[in-house]
């Protein structure tokens, strides 16, 4: 279903899970923009596996990833990175929550997309950042919300 509205036809290949980087895409998708997401084959979104559930379908999983076009495919895999490659020359916006450095080693870093597409928009979404002490760590709603002390309140 094509959606009208302010990013129409704008096209985003999404490869977030779990809430921040899937509720982003969300948003652009509300928007008018096509977004497509990119799962990890047999497995999927790890909200896919969160209640309530209807129909077999994690309610979750569906409110969060609604106008989108989904499909799966394995960046470990030399082809599906050749793949995601030609479907990064026809894309607007490229929106991943890997722990830093993952798409570097898969050879999808911003510096290799931009040599197939000089205009693409790169969003790395991280919990504590692509840079500093706390980098590889995870970053979730809870963790945040212990840290800050917001918790103890």
């Amino acid at each position: 279903m094509t959606k009208e509205g302010a990013l129409s036809g704008l096209v985003v290949l999404d490869l977030t899970r779990v809430l921040a980087g899937p509720y982003c895409t969300m948003l652009l998708a509300d928007m008018g923009a096509s977004v497509i997401k990119l799962e990890e084959p047999l497995k999927g979104d790890d909200t896919r596996q969160f209640a309530p559930r209807k129909n077999g379908e994690s309610v979750y999983y569906i409110n969060i990833n609604r106008n989108k076009k989904g499909i799966t495919l394995n960046l470990k895999n030399e082809e599906a990175r050749k793949l995601f490659l030609k479907m990064v020359k026809k894309a607007d916006v490229v929106v991943e929550n890997y722990r830093p450095g993952t798409m570097e080693k898969f050879g999808l870093g911003y510096e290799s997309l931009k040599e197939v597409n000089p205009g693409i928009i790169y969003a790395g979404i991280s919990g504590f950042g692509h840079t500093g002490r706390y980098k590889d760590r995870p970053g979730y709603d809870i963790i945040a919300q212990a840290m800050s002390g917001l918790m103890s309140t």
